[in-house]
């Protein structure tokens, strides 16, 4: 029988780890400026919350913010503090209906609700979080930028404000 050696061995235990942190800048916990929150629970239809909110926003004539991460991810529970500050939540109230998804681990094949993700356009999701923005038909405005949020812990507040202000124009 043969046996693999120890280096292999500890390779192949280490390559999930690898993935997962290639999917988000942090999984630790630690103190920081940056506010955390723990929204992307795991709900019976999450595909029903974003239709719930596609009819909000036609009713409202705001956009949908579809936010896709888990609350392992240190950058996913960032962005969630961040919309759950103050000022934040005076922007996400007047332009948008929120949505937190939760998809698991989809860097390491272990995704989920990938499928919402692929309703508006996205191909795939490399890592958490992402952010969508729709508009009230459906059609997705950050096509660009919607999986480029993996490093949203490191963002500033100003440049994340900014970037949502940006993308709720002509709401």
């Amino acid at each position: 029988m043969l046996r693999a050696s120890p280096a292999v061995r500890l390779t192949s235990a280490l390559t999930p780890l690898a993935l997962l942190l290639a999917g988000c800048a942090s999984t630790q916990q630690h103190q920081s400026a940056t506010p955390e929150a723990t929204s992307y629970v795991v709900t019976p239809n999450p595909s029903a919350e974003v239709d719930a909110a596609l009819a909000r926003a036609t009713a409202n004539n705001t956009r949908v913010m579809l936010v896709m991460g888990a609350n392992w991810c240190h950058d996913s529970r960032a962005l969630a503090g961040w919309l759950a500050t103050p000022r934040f939540q005076a922007l996400v109230a007047e332009h948008y209906e929120l949505v937190f998804i939760n998809i698991g681990m989809p860097q390491t094949g272990d995704g989920h609700n990938i499928d919402i993700a692929q309703r508006f356009g996205l191909a795939d999701l490399p890592g958490t979080p992402n952010l969508l923005v729709i508009t009230a038909d459906g059609t997705l405005v950050n096509v660009d930028t919607a999986t480029t949020w993996r490093n949203a812990a490191s963002r500033s507040e100003e440049a994340i404000y900014a970037e949502l202000e940006r993308l709720s124009a002509s709401s």
